[in-house]
């Protein structure tokens, strides 16, 4: 399965090669043209068949996020930063990887039993935080992990029943099925097809190829917030699991072409496809930094819901996955130009 060899991929913001590796290994030969910008997008191009084919632009973000060493203490512990937006309170005792050599280390924190009363109710700031790998002292620590090194999420790829766990579903689930979109039949207008960089710090990859490919469209396909689990009494959930691919209308970086959006619905509902409607206001994706390239790009974000999302494990539920290829897939040939009209 593509989806757990994209996973277990190390690849943070800004050091995206192992996954940009797997991708390029398994399209070639399979696509019209593929190379690679200046910034590390893969860009992959399939054309269409149709008479009056589009140009659609179609993302997924290969970055994940994670860490980067800012310093060493005395004692072996290696200082860091987040890349990425991380939530400082699963932080303590997570098992990492250092350096696409995939150095062990655990994020460690002050024992509870060295804590001042009422210390334990707070949560630590990631400035307070170091990686562990071991080493005796500081000398071996810089050997080690250089300042700048990057690191990850140690989390092995698992299915559970309906269900898969894994890290980095953020954005490898979309990684796989644009990469499925492209190995399937010839499509009906033109693809072009890019795995971006450096989303998780600021949407810079989906910057660069949008501006670069002048689509006439554009669709980011993304693994995006589920918190139904745990849920608050009458708390109403971003999306679900099992309740199909979820679709934005307006998050904090755009809001989606009214077109694309009834594409996308109305292929839903005349399929049978279950669908949700991602809750309006929340997160963002490549489609903020593509809708407002050149004269602008009328743009949507399809997403599979995943729990835990930015976290050292990440869970999606497997129908989901299916329905939200499928759903690209058959929008995707019913896709015109009238769709894409501003009326």
């Amino acid at each position: 399965m593509m989806l757990k060899e994209l996973s277990e991929a190390f690849g943070p913001s800004g050091n995206e090669k192992a996954v940009r590796t797997i991708l390029r290994q398994a399209l070639e030969g399979q696509v019209d043209r593929m190379w690679v910008d200046a910034l590390g997008n893969l860009h992959t191009e399939r054309q269409g068949k149709s008479r009056n084919r589009l140009r659609v632009l179609l993302t997924a973000h290969m970055d994940e996020v994670g860490f980067m060493v800012i310093g060493h203490d005395d004692s072996g512990g290696l200082r860091i930063r987040p890349i990425g937006g991380i939530d400082p309170r699963v932080l303590p005792g997570a098992i990492v990887w250092v350096g696409p050599d995939r150095v062990p280390g655990v994020i460690g924190a002050k024992p509870i039993h060295l804590q001042e009363r009422g210390e334990g109710e707070k949560v630590d700031p990631i400035r307070q935080l170091v990686i562990d790998i071991g080493a005796k002292n500081k000398e071996k620590a810089q050997e080690a992990a250089p300042v700048g090194t990057t690191a990850v999420f140690a989390t092995r790829f698992r299915e559970l029943g309906p269900t898969v766990i894994g890290k980095a579903f953020d954005d490898r689930v979309g990684c796989a099925i644009l990469a499925a979109l492209l190995l399937g039949e010839p499509p009906r207008h033109t693809l072009h097809a890019v795995f971006t960089v450096q989303e998780e710090v600021g949407l810079r990859g989906a910057r660069v190829a949008a501006y670069r490919s002048e689509p006439d469209c554009a669709v980011a396909l993304e693994g995006t917030i589920a918190d139904d689990l745990p849920k608050e009494k009458d708390a109403s959930p971003t999306t679900e699991l099992g309740q199909g691919p979820a679709i934005t209308v307006m998050d904090r970086t755009f809001i989606a072409h009214r077109g694309l959006v009834q594409l996308l619905t109305h292929t839903a509902e005349e399929l049978g496809i279950p669908y949700q409607i991602k809750q309006p206001g929340i997160g963002g994706t490549d489609a903020g930094a593509m809708h407002r390239v050149r004269q602008g790009v009328p743009s949507a974000a399809v997403a599979v819901p995943c729990r835990y999302i930015h976290g050292p494990v990440g869970m999606l539920n497997l129908a989901d996955f299916e329905n939200c290829s499928r759903l690209m897939h058959e929008s995707l040939a019913r896709l015109t130009v009238r769709t894409l009209r501003r009326e």
